[in-house]
């Protein structure tokens, strides 16, 4: 789901799709009032941009919409082909995707997207290729990571790879975490009007004694790979240690997520 890196990136490895599914259904269930934000009608045209293995592109379709989900990894979109085989689901890269390149004749009515925003990159390539695919009046719904996103978790996985001289982490940092003012003035330089925007606080539990390390395998192995296999249990241990004083609360471990809602029109 990371964009625009060489296919030799760390951005670049697999997700795994089955233990995403397993143990983080966290990230579509929490959103599936943003489906209603949406309020897809019978026989619009919708893209579901960053798709993954397309629990909401699927409730989107109950509605009666005609919708396309679209995600970078192969691996989330054959999961979501195989549970969904009815949708049509597309391998694309959303700074480099066009109504040619998804073989789609007409723009589309909307477009949702939910968690998956801060992982593209450019923002302003993405940006642009979904004016591009929108129709005008058509309207762009999206949730993903906001200002400061994870923040304890990420300055606690730099800090340990910056302890043991992994510095180059400041090169592929794989996240895009913006303000509102910031992501609103990216959309209106590309002819979209921001109709309603909030950043809220969602500390979400991560499941289990292990859940931070769970979390820092399945989301950040961008950075952690970036250290041998050798150091990277000693980096997760670290990671721990940096964040228990504020996201281990009464036995569980937290993920300080602050999310992002945005809606706009395209003009």
């Amino acid at each position: 789901m990371t964009q625009d890196q060489s296919p030799e990136s760390p951005q670049d490895l697999p997700w795994d799709a089955r233990r995403y599914e397993q143990q983080y259904s966290f990230v579509w269930s929490l959103a599936a009032g943003l489906v209603d934000v949406l309020d897809p009608q019978p026989g619009e045209r919708i893209l579901d941009v960053g798709c993954g293995t397309g629990q909401l592109t699927e409730l989107i379709a109950r509605s009666g919409a005609d919708v396309l989900g679209m995600d970078r990894d192969a691996t989330m979109i054959a999961q979501a082909r195989e549970h969904f085989p009815e949708i049509r689901f597309e391998v694309a890269d959303a700074a480099h995707f066009s109504l040619a390149s998804l073989q789609v004749s007409a723009p589309f009515d909307a477009i949702f997207s939910n968690a998956a925003l801060h992982w593209m990159k450019p923002p302003e390539k993405v940006v642009s290729c979904m004016a591009q695919v929108l129709k005008p009046g058509g309207r762009l719904v999206a949730e993903f990571g906001g200002k400061d996103n994870i923040s304890a978790i990420a300055n606690a996985l730099t800090t340990a790879l910056d302890e043991r001289g992994h510095r180059e982490w400041r090169a592929i940092y794989p996240w895009y975490f913006p303000g509102i003012g910031e992501y609103a003035s990216l959309l209106e330089a590309h002819g979209f009007r921001v109709t309603s925007a909030a950043h809220f606080d969602r500390p979400t539990e991560l499941k289990g004694e292990g859940g931070m390390a769970s979390w820092v395998q399945m989301f950040g192995p961008a950075l952690l790979h970036l250290a041998p296999e050798a150091e990277q249990a000693a980096i997760i241990r670290r990671v721990e240690e940096l964040t228990r004083p504020v996201l281990y609360r009464n036995g569980r471990w937290w993920a300080d997520y602050r999310r992002l809602r945005i809606m706009a029109v395209r003009q």
